[in-house]
């Protein structure tokens, strides 16, 4: 191996060490900040990358539904699923987490129109 590979293999190596080192940043950040969000991104083992793509989605359906426009909780957890493939076909981990930002009064009108006529979240629309 000569000097131009050896030194393309080391800086290879130090960008997989930052992207470690800033997950589990990233993670010790979830677990410091406690709060039924962090819990289930923690618990399902969200990276960071996906939960940044997950609030960009929220932000997209926020504006999907104060047009006016149609949405479906299928389709929407198939979004989700396309950014966290590890818990495709979850639809358990999608609906915990859209209550679970409504719960943090982020997002809320997401889980409300997705969710609320579902008899197993009377209870959350209730509670407003």
């Amino acid at each position: 191996m000569d000097s131009r590979e050896q030194i393309t293999r080391l800086e290879n190596e130090v960008r997989e060490l930052k992207t470690t080192l800033e997950e589990l940043e990233f993670r010790q950040d979830l677990i410091f900040h406690d709060s039924p969000v962090n819990r289930i991104i923690y618990e399902y083992k969200v990276t960071k990358q996906q939960y940044d793509k997950v609030m960009d989605l929220m932000d997209q359906y926020r504006e999907k539904i104060e047009n006016n426009e149609k949405v479906s909780h299928g389709v929407f957890e198939q979004k989700i699923y396309d950014l966290i493939p590890q818990q495709s076909g979850n639809y358990h981990f999608v609906e915990f987490l859209a209550a679970a930002f409504k719960e943090e009064n982020r997002w809320e009108e997401v889980f409300l129109t997705l969710y609320s006529d579902m008899p197993k979240f009377k209870n959350l629309k209730e509670r407003g």
